[in-house]
């Protein structure tokens, strides 16, 4: 079998992309952030291969390869979350690590909640929350008019973009993807998180009892450290891990990558002692 499968699914009407990497292992599902795709994590996803997992990359709806609907009433995140759990019906896995960056570490959040027995770990980096509302709001806002109002200068600039070649580096590659978007798709997503719930309640999030790891840093409003640090609070079995910056992780992992190892080998060594998950490939 390859070790890395891209491929596509159908859930609740909608083409969702996703990509696995390795081919079998306690698998881990992981989820990029606001407007981005699976390039993003690529790295982390041939590391924790190497490391004894099977990883799955999901595009969320409106973002990479999958679908781009432009009516914000379908980009919510509690509806990303049901097609995380989609993805994992699709792929005939009982349970995962799930996991993810920014708006995909809040979706886990909300698999999390949905769905508590199939969640093996959370892997939550630079998660957004109550500290960081009033900035996000104040971010996004702005944004969603400069779009619909300049719809038309928007979309000449990511078209212009969108013709550019795409540099082999992945992360770099994802970063060119977002700015090259159609902004009727840019609008659309930046107006569905705003429409549904964004993270489940404090009491619920206390009530989470699997394993997590939480990487926060500071000097972001976007991504407040105390988000982070109070998630690792009132996350019962939880670690905070500081990084420097937000890209430290992805640009130059060497510190920061035996807390997280540690963390997934934690997880792994707990699962493979009871009964092994359940990880396929598609044909």
């Amino acid at each position: 079998m390859p070790n890395h499968v891209a491929s596509t699914f159908t859930t609740s009407g909608h083409r969702l992309a996703y990509e696995v990497f390795g081919t079998s292992g306690v698998p881990v599902l992981l989820m990029h952030g606001l407007l981005l795709d699976s390039g993003i994590n690529r790295g982390l996803a041939r590391r924790l291969v190497g490391e004894g997992h099977q990883v799955i990359l999901l595009d969320l709806l409106g973002h990479g390869r999958s679908d781009r609907p432009t009516d914000p009433r379908q980009l919510r995140i509690d509806f990303f979350a049901q097609h995380a759990l989609a993805l994992l019906d699709h792929l005939g896995i009982e349970r995962a690590i799930v996991g993810g960056v920014s708006l995909g570490a809040i979706t886990a959040l909300q698999v999390a909640e949905r769905a508590p027995e199939r969640c093996l770990g959370l892997f939550l980096e630079m998660p957004v929350m109550e500290a960081s509302t009033t900035f996000a709001a104040l971010l996004l806002v702005p944004v969603i008019g400069v779009v619909h109002y300049g719809e038309s200068l928007v979309r000449i600039g990511s078209k212009l973009l969108a013709a550019l070649p795409r540099p082999k580096d992945d992360l770099a590659a994802s970063l060119l993807d977002t700015a090259s978007s159609d902004p009727a798709t840019i609008r659309a997503v930046l107006h569905g998180i705003l429409v549904g719930p964004v993270v489940p309640s404090a009491a619920a999030r206390r009530g989470f009892t699997m394993p997590a790891l939480v990487v926060g840093h500071r000097g972001d409003f976007l991504h407040a450290h105390d988000d982070a640090a109070a998630l690792a609070q009132e996350l019962p079995d939880a670690e905070l891990l500081l990084a420097r910056w937000m890209g430290e992780l992805r640009v130059h992992p060497e510190r920061l990558w035996p807390t997280v190892s540690g963390f997934f080998a934690r997880v792994r060594a707990h699962t493979e002692r009871g009964a092994p998950a359940q990880t396929s490939l598609p044909a």
